[in-house]
């Protein structure tokens, strides 16, 4: 089995070599799929774990702690953290128990530390070649209700199919994934909504009941329907909205043209929060976008159908959602506010060209997300297919052309830099400090951005004239 340059696996070899210690999991899956070697290790050991944890760990003048009470789980990080071993307990009398304790059969196969042959007992090569996700046992998921969920990430990962067996295991277990702790679920989520086929991993989600235990609020999205511009019921564009996602961040230029997509590709593999980049949380996004239509559905009297307020009531069911998870508070902020300005650009189209001052309204309004949400109104825009949308779709792209470089500047590099200061102000004109100051300031600022003050003496005077 080979491994990366200054990886744990030979290290563990010399330190670990001479105990009854075997590699498990998704390194020895991952080595007969071809897969490049990972920087992380599962091994376990009949001997001490803690004592095998602290010496792998004094070797490698890394860390080790105990990562679980109940199951005697250690984590021993790398200098520089580099890499990682989980290290647990052997259980049952053999390795081969402990593997049929163990979830799907792909990674109930082990390999000895020391070096040697294939240990497969339940067939996980078998059926990793034919593609199949098979239980490791019959009680795999009661015993851990997260494994249903689970299913959906090896699925969407490894491009296996579940069995009938599994699929109905998942079903029956999917409601205990409300007992699992929100981190867990929230880790589960992220690696589906990472892979290749997001929106087919929630489908297949949904399908099992594990969605509707783990993000109740996206399953009532069914059967919510939409005016006629929509298509599609609120789920399905939501669903759709993630696949949009995701082919934006696998091909910018698709959406944004060849000039600016070096630079969206740059923004989308930018890291935000929770081991996670901007790509990823955007995911996120476009699946909770429209989490709050349900409850501000509204039909009038000639028949239309609209969600007035869905933007601003989302932005606090998304937050209380990744609150739920246990995510970080700027993976929190950062959803919440791209939805509640997913809508804005998409009110702008019929202005297009924008004046400066219309702009300028646009990023003030976004700030910090403000190149973000662009990305996310776009994949929004891509799937409304509704009546006579062609058009629409072809002029909210253009828009977002448009403003994109000018998105990116204020995102990255911060509001523009201002022509006076406060205390300028107070001082030139003779103010008092108050709400009035800063009105003037943002006034400036508009009117700067819009090129039509361009020196302090400008913004002195134009502030003399709007208070005259």
């Amino acid at each position: 089995m080979s491994e990366p340059a200054g990886g744990p696996l030979e290290l563990a070899r010399e330190v670990l070599g001479g105990e009854r210690c075997w590699i498990v999991g998704g390194a020895v899956r991952d080595e007969l799929r071809g897969a490049p070697p990972s920087a992380d290790l599962d091994l376990v050991t009949g001997a001490d774990v803690g004592r095998a944890a602290r010496a792998l760990a004094r070797a490698a003048r890394g860390a080790a702690f105990p990562l679980s009470d109940e199951f005697g789980a250690w984590r021993v990080v790398g200098r520089e953290h580099r890499w990682q071993v989980d290290l647990g307990p052997l259980r049952g009398d053999s390795i081969e128990a402990d593997l049929a304790l163990r979830d799907f059969t792909v990674n109930a196969m082990a390999r000895p530390l020391r070096g040697g042959g294939l240990i497969d007992p339940l067939g996980g090569a078998a059926d990793l070649a034919a593609g199949r996700l098979r239980l490791a046992g019959p009680q795999a998921i009661a015993a851990d209700p997260l494994r249903a969920l689970r299913l959906v990430r090896l699925a969407c990962e490894l491009g296996l199919r579940p069995d009938e067996a599994a699929r109905a295991a998942a079903r029956g277990g999917a409601r205990g994934l409300e007992h699992v702790a929100g981190e867990r679920v929230y880790l589960e989520l992220r690696r589906v909504l990472a892979s290749e086929c997001p929106a087919d991993g929630m489908r297949l989600a949904l399908e099992l009941g594990a969605a509707a235990a783990v993000l109740p609020e996206l399953a009532a999205l069914r059967g919510v329907s939409q005016s006629r511009y929509h298509h599609l019921d609120v789920l399905d564009h939501t669903l759709e909205v993630l696949e949009c996602m995701a082919r934006i961040e696998a091909d910018p230029a698709a959406a944004f043209g060849a000039e600016h997509a070096p630079a969206v590709a740059a923004l989308l593999a930018t890291p935000l929060a929770d081991e996670m980049t901007h790509g990823l949380a955007l995911r996120f996004a476009a699946l909770l976008h429209d989490i709050a239509k349900p409850q501000t559905r509204a039909v009038w009297e000639d028949g239309r159908v609209g969600f007035p307020g869905h933007d601003l009531a989302g932005g606090e069911v998304a937050r209380t959602v990744l609150t739920r998870l246990h995510a970080a508070e700027r993976m929190r902020a950062f959803v919440e506010a791209l939805t509640r300005t997913h809508l804005r650009l998409g009110f702008l189209v019929r202005e297009a060209p924008l004046a400066g001052e219309v702009l300028y309204d646009y990023l003030d309004a976004c700030d910090r997300v403000a190149a973000d949400v662009t990305v996310l109104s776009v994949a929004d825009r891509l799937a409304t297919r509704g009546e006579g949308q062609e058009r629409s779709i072809e002029r909210h792209l253009a828009l977002a052309q448009a403003v994109i470089d000018d998105a990116l500047r204020w995102q990255l590099g911060g509001r523009p830099p201002a022509l006076v200061d406060g205390r300028r102000l107070i001082d030139a004109l003779g103010l008092e400090p108050g709400p009035l100051v800063g009105e003037l300031l943002a006034a400036i600022e508009r009117e700067a951005f819009a090129g039509r003050l361009h020196t302090p003496q400008d913004a002195l005077a134009f502030a003399a004239r709007r208070i005259a």
